[in-house]
C-alpha cells in the first residue's frame, strides 16, 4: 500500500486527536499547547516520517510515535521562536505569548518538549532516540546562531547556510531518517534519505525568506516583512549586502536601523531594493539548486517499488512551489 502526503497527514490528525490535550490539568499549562497543535500545521514533518517509512514498509504504524514526536517538537520550536522574535501573529491567529503571556509560553513549550520527549521514547529505539536528541540540540544550536547574526554586520551567506541547516534541515532529515529506519532500511538507504533531507530542508528554509517578502499575505498566514523590520539575515538580506554597491548597501543600512522610518516604508523601501538587485530571481535559482541536489539523494535511496519514491517527489515538487 502506498501511502501519499494527504493519507499520512490522515492518519497523524486521527492520533493528535487521541491526545486529548486540551483536556488535561491544570488548564494554564495544557490549554496553550492544545492551542499551538490545533493551530492548522501542514504536518510536513510527520507525514514525511510515515512516507519514509512506507518507502520500504507498509506498517507505517511503527513509525507514528516518532512522527508524533516531531511534531510536537516542531510546534514547540514555533511557539519559542514566536517569543523570542516577538511575533504577534502565527497562522493567522495571536502567538500564545500574546493570547496568554510569556511565562505561559515559556511553561507551555517547556512542556511540549517533554511530551515529544516521551513520545519518541515509547519507540523504545535507542537509535531514533539518538537522532531525535541530537537534532533537539542542533535546532538549539541553530537558534543560537540566527540570534547571534542580528548583532553582526558580516555574516556570509555560507554562515547563513550553516544556520538554516542546523535550524531548518536537520529536523526534516531527522524525520526521514527515522521513518526509514522504523521501515527497516538498511544504512546507505538511511544516510541517502538524510541527505534528502538536508538538501530539502535548505530549499525549505530560503522559500520561507522569499515568502516573507513576496508571499499573498492572505495566503501566508502572518505579516509580510517580519524578517525586514527584525533586521534578520536571511538569504534574501545578505545577497541583497553582496550585490550591492557602496551607495545602496548605504540605502539598505539606513532603512534598516532608522528608528524613525514607519515599518510599511521600511519594508517597502528594502523589497524595492531585492527587486532592483535580482535578490527575488538569486533566491529562486539558489533553490533549484537545492531542490536538484535532493532529487539526486532521493534517487541514490534503493527501494523495492520506485512508483513509492513518486510520492515523496512530488512532495517536494510542492514545497518548492508552496505559498505559505
Amino acid at each position: 500500500m502506498i501511502l501519499n502526503f494527504e493519507k499520512c497527514c490522515s492518519l497523524i490528525e486521527e492520533h493528535l486527536s487521541r491526545l486529548e490535550i486540551g483536556n488535561r490539568t491544570p488548564a494554564g499549562l495544557y490549554k496553550p499547547i492544545d492551542y499551538v497543535m490545533a493551530g492548522g500545521g501542514k504536518h510536513i514533518r510527520p507525514a514525511l516520517t510515515l512516507m519514509a517509512c512506507n518507502l520500504f514498509s507498509d506498517d507505517v504504524e511503527k513509525a507514528i510515535m516518532p512522527a508524533i514526536a516531531y511534531e510536537i517538537f516542531h510546534n514547540f520550536t514555533l511557539l519559542h521562536d514566536d517569543l523570542m522574535d516577538n511575533a504577534d501573529v502565527r497562522r493567522n491567529r495571536p502567538t500564545v505569548h500574546k493570547r496568554w503571556n510569556n511565562n505561559t509560553a515559556i511553561l507551555s513549550g517547556d512542556a511540549m518538549m517533554i511530551m515529544a520527549c516521551r513520545y519518541m521514547c515509547s519507540a523504545q529505539s535507542p537509535e531514533l532516540l539518538d537522532i531525535f536528541t541530537r537534532t533537539a540540540l542542533e535546532v538549539c544550536e541553530g537558534q543560537q546562531y540566527d540570534m547571534d547574526f542580528e548583532q553582526q554586520t558580516d555574516v556570509t551567506i555560507d554562515q547563513y547556510l550553516y544556520m538554516i541547516r542546523l535550524k531548518t534541515a536537520v529536523m526534516l532529515a531527522a524525520c526521514l531518517k527515522a521513518g526509514a529506519i522504523c521501515g527497516g532500511a538498511n544504512s546507505a538507504n538511511c544516510e541517502a534519505i538524510y541527505r534528502f533531507g538536508i538538501a530539502l530542508g535548505l530549499t525549505f528554509q530560503i522559500q520561507d525568506d522569499w515568502l516573507d517578502v513576496y508571499a499573498d499575505p492572505d495566503v501566508f498566514g502572518k505579516a509580510l516583512g517580519g524578517d525586514i523590520l527584525s533586521r534578520k539575515k536571511t538569504f534574501l538580506l545578505l545577497t541583497a549586502l553582496e550585490k550591492a554597491d557602496e551607495k545602496t548597501y548605504k540605502e539598505i543600512n539606513g532603512l534598516l536601523y532608522d528608528e524613525k522610518i514607519a515599518a510599511d516604508e521600511k519594508i517597502n523601501g528594502i523589497k524595492t531594493i531585492y527587486d532592483r538587485l535580482g535578490v527575488s530571481d538569486a533566491a529562486r535559482q539558489t533553490m533549484d539548486k537545492y531542490y536538484l541536489q535532493a532529487m539526486s539523494h532521493l534517487d541514490e535511496v534503493v527501494v523495492p517499488d520506485n512508483l513509492r519514491k513518486a510520492e515523496l517527489k512530488q512532495l517536494a515538487a510542492r514545497l518548492l512551489n508552496r505559498e505559505k
